[in-house]
């Protein structure tokens, strides 16, 4: 669990809750569902409307990476990679097909496969970085689904308060209804640029920020599995594939 990003939402809410109440608000005038519908509902279909339904379905299901990123444990991939080069010089090659079931990551099932099938190294590199490339592109469009509805909700937000104008305007002949009214509309644009900036932008970066920390930890398996491939030493592996519990984490 990402304790830090419950943290951040939670400090930006009590924020903006704690303002409204020092400066004499109530928070009943915050909770509009009409105004709150017109913004997530309208941000909905602007998205849906400019992206594939493949891609936006993944989009919605790596919103979970926010809280939950699915980063391995760099150590133990290093660990589980040094024994499986162990294996390979001590019975083969052949050895490690043993292993291939047992892993549930179909990219690392997919490197030991090519290593069985006795691949040359630069042939196992080839393939496998086709492969993060493509893997990468698709998640990036997926993460962008997040960022294009931060584009759209402050948007869609001025919608709704125009559209909360139009409806007192047309209660002028009742002006102690006014001010509530006026009140009510532009709390459609408080949803639109609190949910942009609080929370649809933020998640996109935090999406970017996982997806380049697991592109990382494929670039360290596409090293380790090189050097099983040309057979090299399982310290020198492990020495080489520490440096990447440098990187982000």
């Amino acid at each position: 669990m990402d304790i830090i990003s419950i943290i951040g939402l939670l400090v930006g809410l009590l924020a903006i809750i704690l303002g409204q109440i020092l400066e004499g608000g109530h928070l009943g005038s915050l909770v509009q569902p009409t105004a709150l519908l017109i913004v997530l509902g309208g941000t909905t279909g602007a998205v849906m409307l400019q992206t594939p339904w493949r891609i936006f379905k993944q989009g919605m299901q790596m919103a979970a990476w926010v809280f939950k990123p699915p980063v391995p444990h760099i150590p133990d991939l290093i660990a589980e990679v040094v024994v499986w080069s162990g294996i390979a010089r001590r019975e083969g090659l052949l050895a490690l097909e043993a292993r291939i079931d047992a892993q549930s990551d179909p990219f690392v099932r997919k490197g030991l496969q090519l290593l069985v099938d006795g691949l040359e190294p630069e042939r196992i590199r080839d393939v496998l970085e086709v492969e993060i490339s493509i893997w990468e592109a698709d998640m990036k469009q997926a993460s962008k689904v997040w960022e294009a509805a931060g584009g759209y909700a402050p948007t869609i937000g001025i919608i709704g308060a125009v559209m909360g104008l139009i409806h007192v305007m047309e209660n002028l002949s009742e002006p102690s209804k006014l001010g509530a009214g006026i009140a009510v509309a532009f709390v459609a644009t408080i949803y639109g640029v609190g949910s942009a900036n609080l929370v649809f932008l933020p998640m996109a970066k935090k999406l970017q920020v996982t997806l380049s920390h697991l592109v990382s930890v494929r670039e360290m398996l596409v090293d380790g599995l090189i050097g099983i491939a040309r057979g090299d030493n399982p310290r020198l592996i492990e020495s080489r594939l520490e440096s990447y519990i440098l990187g982000p984490r």
